[in-house]
């Protein structure tokens, strides 16, 4: 009798484990995920990876959150962080457990049901890093799998941490440390390898796709975009495909110092069943094609689809979306794996929205093209050719000798924030922009290890000083978020923002696609239609794409808030004007009751120049800005999410600001020395220019204070 009991016991125990893997219960230990699980979790509300399942659709089939209730939505808890940069990264929930990144590379693991900190690690990444983040200090996230937790660092690293305690299992420098590579993205892991690009395009790198091993950090295989700049093979991955086919479509010596770009720094998916490996390849370095290759060639693999064998790097097809690229129009943009019945048959496709204002979608077997269409209005090209996959260009968009004002912007149509797919709706919802940009020939250009190299002059970017003018710019950027039909390959609704640089996007079979906005906002749409549900005020902006999840029956809603990225770094003038604030890790279910404490704003003082002079010459310095401070401090020393020059205290002192700029004061703050790409006479030009303009923005203060007519804004 006692044996049959025991084998009764032991037999539901057995069912019970086998219920809560299926369902993403348990497995051993904690951060349990594997391929078998990260596959079971399409019917379920776990969320494993990155994008929530190979296929990176970001859809969750969690409905008790819904059109009919999401209006009780209320904040479940809360954690602020210690950094206020940009916070970019999608959470992954395992096990009860919840991991997030932050700006600076740190990993947090927190209990998914109160937010109790578990635990969190600091790879403690130079200060002085952020000199070569083109894009901000950021990290969109981590992988799981079998009990670690992977990370990579701004710093090159990858690392490995114990997923129960924090503590670092391994570490790996993925890049070489003489050159500026950063990584921002989120690593994958397919069959125990751990799967890292790297960025750095802009400031001259090669770029590659990494495997290692899971277990133990190993290098399995690399995969390198551009060809050996000393014609060698690399015992890669890429070494067949690159002579067959790739090193052939480079032309001149000009990439050869740069190493061509070509950085893999965000997307990539997975199919199982076809066992291939799809990541998107970014910009040219430099970016002019005509400094880069001679004008001539298509620059494989760069603006490029890869399809990779995971075990081992082969090449299996590619589709370039942007050949001989010259406008930063990357192919690192989201993308998703889906089965559409297109023309009356099914087709296992893959979408994409990259940076020049297409919609691509492909057969992901063999990389045909199905179609293309633009999803936003763009000057550049007026079509794809369907016969050749090709981009047919309108005259002058190439700028080799006349500046050509293009839409979309080196920003991009679409940049990283991440799209969703409602495979109920058929719907892709693209969190997309429209922001022109003249693209100028760098008449003087050369190669400066270390500093921006794109081959287009920057000035010609700089804002007039007309409000007017400005105003009349400022009409032209827009952010939206469009409801994409890929079959008909037409919007079937289109969400307006009042600002551009908006966040990345989750769909639900609750019918909602939930966003958060620059302006502070965090917002659930009717996926069918686009109407507003529910919102919650943020009071900072968010950029990062929310996840959802289930635990003990009842649903949440997870957001990382915290504004900055390329965005707020490079074009201020057209976002919310905000000071930096803490990032903040928000998490909301129906009924939550939870409330934010309200941000602290510093005060604004303004500067006091009363007898502060400048020996420098303010028209080199105007010249010099734009050539090395803009894509950091904005157009015209406008930024005020880095440091606000025109309110910064060394400003007052030629002596402070030279032990800035060349002495390298505050590079442990990320501001190194510029002393590589200036002088100290340059230096005191530029400080000359930032006063002027310091100046210019008193004076309206100034004349209102005195009575006289206010400025409209």
């Amino acid at each position: 009798m006692k044996t049959l009991k025991l084998a009764a016991v032991l037999a539901a125990t057995a069912l019970l484990a086998a219920c809560s893997q299926a369902g993403g219960g348990g497995g051993k230990g904690a951060g349990n995920v594997d391929g078998a699980r990260i596959t079971a979790a399409n019917a379920n509300g776990e969320w494993l990876t990155a994008g929530r399942t190979y296929d990176e659709q970001r859809h969750s089939p969690l409905d008790k959150i819904n059109a009919g209730n999401v209006g009780q939505l209320g904040l479940a808890w809360m954690h602020e962080f210690d950094t206020d940069r940009g916070q970019e990264a999608t959470p992954v929930m395992v096990d009860g457990v919840l991991y997030t990144t932050t700006a600076w590379s740190k990993v947090y693991a927190f209990d998914a049901k109160t937010g109790a900190l578990k635990w969190s690690y600091d790879p403690k990444v130079e200060g002085k890093k952020g000199f070569d983040a083109c894009c901000d200090v950021v990290n969109r996230g981590v992988a799981v799998w079998k009990g670690r937790v992977y990370v990579g660092a701004l710093d090159g690293r990858l690392i490995a941490l114990d997923a129960a305690t924090g503590k670092e299992a391994w570490s790996v420098q993925t890049t070489d440390t003489g050159r500026p590579y950063t990584i921002t993205g989120a690593p994958r892991v397919v069959k125990d390898k751990v799967l890292i690009g790297n960025g750095g395009g802009e400031y001259g790198v090669r770029g590659y796709l990494s495997a290692y091993d899971s277990a133990t950090g190993k290098l399995v295989w690399r995969f390198y975009t551009t060809p050996n700049p000393k014609g060698l093979p690399d015992n890669a991955a890429s070494d067949k495909i690159m002579k067959e086919k790739g090193a052939a479509t480079w032309f001149g010596e000009g990439w050869k110092d740069s190493g061509g770009g070509g950085t893999v720094w965000d997307s990539m998916a997975y199919d199982p069943d076809l066992d291939i490996l799809y990541a998107g390849v970014g910009n040219g370095s430099p970016w002019n094609h005509v400094k880069r290759s001679d004008g001539k060639g298509d620059n494989l693999f760069l603006s490029s689809i890869l399809a990779l064998k995971p075990d081992t790097g082969e090449y299996v097809w590619h589709y370039q979306t942007t050949p001989g690229e010259s406008w930063d129009y990357t192919a690192t943009q989201h993308i998703i794996l889906a089965d559409l019945k297109l023309n009356g048959q099914d087709r296992k496709v893959l979408m994409q929205a990259p940076k020049n204002g297409f919609f691509y979608v492909l057969d992901r077997a063999n990389g045909q093209l199905i179609s293309a269409k633009p999803y936003v209005p763009i000057t550049w090209a007026s079509g794809v050719d369907p016969a050749t996959g090709r981009p047919i260009e309108n005259p002058g968009v190439r700028y080799e000798n006349a500046p050509s004002l293009q839409i979309p912007a080196p920003f991009g149509a679409h940049n990283w924030h991440p799209m969703a797919f409602n495979p109920k709706e058929g719907l892709v919802y693209i969190p997309a922009q429209v922001v022109p940009f003249a693209y100028t020939p760098d008449k003087n250009y050369s190669f400066r290890l270390g500093a921006w190299n794109v081959g287009t002059d920057f000035l010609a970017n700089a804002l007039p000083s007309d409000k007017a003018q400005i105003a009349a710019v400022k009409a032209m950027v827009k952010g939206e978020l469009i409801a994409w039909d890929p079959v008909a390959q037409k919007a079937r609704f289109t969400i307006q923002h009042p600002y551009f640089w908006n966040a990345g996007v989750l769909s639900t079979a609750g019918g909602l696609i939930f966003q958060g906005a620059a302006e502070g906002e965090f917002a659930a749409y009717s996926a069918s239609d686009g109407k507003k549900l529910w919102s919650y005020k943020t009071d900072n902006g968010v950029i990062a794409a929310p996840m959802t999840y289930e635990l003990d029956g009842e649903q949440y809603v997870a957001q990382m808030v915290g504004y900055g990225g390329a965005g707020a770094l490079s074009a201020p003038t057209f976002l919310p004007d905000r000071p930096r604030l803490p990032g903040r890790l928000m998490v909301f279910k129906i009924g939550g009751t939870a409330t934010a404490p309200a941000y602290v704003r510093p005060e604004q003082v303004a500067l006091d120049l009363t007898g502060v002079t400048s020996t420098g010459d303010a028209k080199h310095g105007f010249a010099l800005f734009h050539q090395n401070c803009q894509v950091c401090h904005g157009p015209n020393a406008g930024g005020a999410f880095l440091p606000n020059l025109r309110q910064s205290q060394m400003l007052l002192s030629a002596d402070s600001w030279k032990s800035v700029l060349i002495d390298g004061a505050l590079a442990e703050r990320g501001m190194a020395s510029f002393s590589r790409f200036i002088n100290a006479k340059d230096a005191e030009d530029l400080r000359a220019y930032v006063l002027s303009e310091a100046r210019a923005a008193q004076a309206p203060a100034a004349a209102s204070a005195k009575g006289g007519a206010t400025p409209k804004s």
